[in-house]
């Protein structure tokens, strides 16, 4: 009955603290202008987001089951691509299409919003968002059926041949139509057009949008690790024989990791594509996968809060504290001139091995923060009582 009612205080704080940085995000959103020298805080929040989810959904399959997959970033251009293919405007598309003759010539958000009004453009979007989803969760059905039965390096290498391959295709100019070949997709519905009247006021959405999507998008992924199915993974990532003794499917529950942690890539990659305004498949590089996993290891194989923070600080260090060392400054430090180009890059690089050094399973382990702050706060109790009885 205690466990019963510790857990749910701590859902309870959780989803306060949740809600309570949502509203300061909305917050932010209004407060900080673009002159602003605190702007960069938004551009690491809307960056960070995207990557949280990403970097979340790769730890499901990673971390939680055990799969070592590296496809991340074709699933993620799976999703840009559909969500910008079906929010473009029908009097931008023959601009954006001026090569190619369209085959798609309609627009969700516009559809929605003409008969709806604004409405129906936010449910156009949320739409657009779940279709990008699906389309990489179908696409990852089709790709698990034969490479699920791999195993380790041997999988990795397939997920990421299919990454490869599947850049390589939309940028084919036989798919011209549809995907508009090797030329980017631009002008549809993107975070910075994101704007309402609340109460009288009018009011930006511009980061608030992607983390709100990441957000929701990872509580999910949290209920699913929490739930019969993620116990099932768990099982498998340990010992697949005593799983499969134990009467659990291992092809259903690898295929539905896989197609679960592919559809939140999917979404991920729509929200990259609101969040930097274009959609082009030689943005999703092999290297965007990597870098994705190595958020999950900095943050901590098999810990959701690990991979958050891990996102949060990665995107921060690269985006915005360690960018003035590629002009040669750094907190009024100068740095020596033959590094200024790329020394940003080596003072991370140095930054991460250090990390690796002395967190060896990331900053947090395989721990949840809800975890380590209740660690914190049994030893806190611990130490009362001994002082008392003293």
């Amino acid at each position: 009955m205690l466990d019963k009612t510790a857990e749910k205080r701590k859902n309870i704080i959780s989803f306060v603290c949740v809600l309570a940085f949502l509203i300061l995000v909305l917050i932010l959103d209004q407060v900080i202008k673009p002159t602003s020298k605190m702007f960069m805080l938004l551009t690491v929040l809307q960056k960070g987001s995207v990557y949280a989810l990403a970097a979340v959904s790769m730890n499901l399959l990673n971390g939680f089951t055990g799969l070592f997959s590296l496809g991340h970033a074709g699933f993620m251009l799976i999703g840009a691509y559909t969500y910008a293919i079906f929010t473009i405007p029908d009097k931008a598309r023959d601009v954006v299409y001026q090569y190619y003759d369209a085959s798609v010539r309609f627009s969700i958000p516009e559809k929605l919003g003409n008969s709806m009004g604004p409405f129906g453009t936010v449910l156009g979007v949320v739409i657009a968002v779940l279709l990008a989803g699906l389309a990489a969760a179908i696409f990852a059905y089709l790709i698990g059926l034969p490479v699920l039965r791999l195993k380790s390096d041997y999988l990795a290498i397939a997920t990421l041949g299919f990454a490869e391959i599947i850049r390589a295709v939309f940028q084919w100019s036989k798919l011209g139509p549809v995907t508009n070949g090797s030329n980017l997709l631009k002008s549809f519905e993107r975070t910075s057009t994101f704007k309402g009247v609340l109460f009288g006021m009018k009011l930006k959405f511009a980061t608030f949008v992607p983390v709100l999507i990441a957000t929701v998008s990872i509580t999910l992924i949290v209920l699913l690790v929490n739930s019969t199915y993620g116990r099932a993974f768990k099982a498998i990532r340990d010992d697949e024989i005593a799983a499969e003794a134990m009467g659990i499917n291992l092809a259903k529950h690898k295929m539905i990791s896989f197609v679960t942690s592919s559809f939140f890539a999917g979404v991920a990659g729509a929200s990259m594509a609101m969040v930097l305004s274009i959609a082009q498949a030689s943005n999703f590089k092999s290297a965007m996968t990597y870098e994705i996993l190595l958020m999950v290891v900095l943050g901590g194989i098999g810990s959701i809060s690990g991979s958050v923070i891990g996102s949060m600080l990665f995107v921060a260090a690269s985006e915005w504290w360690l960018r003035g060392l590629d002009s040669g400054t750094f907190l009024g430090i100068n740095a020596p001139g033959v590094f200024r180009n790329g020394f940003r890059l080596v003072v991370f690089s140095v930054i991460i091995m250090v990390v690796v050094l002395f967190f060896r399973k990331g900053i947090m382990g395989d721990r949840e923060l809800t975890d380590v702050i209740a660690g914190w706060k049994a030893k806190s109790k611990n130490k009362k009582g001994v002082t008392d009885h003293e």
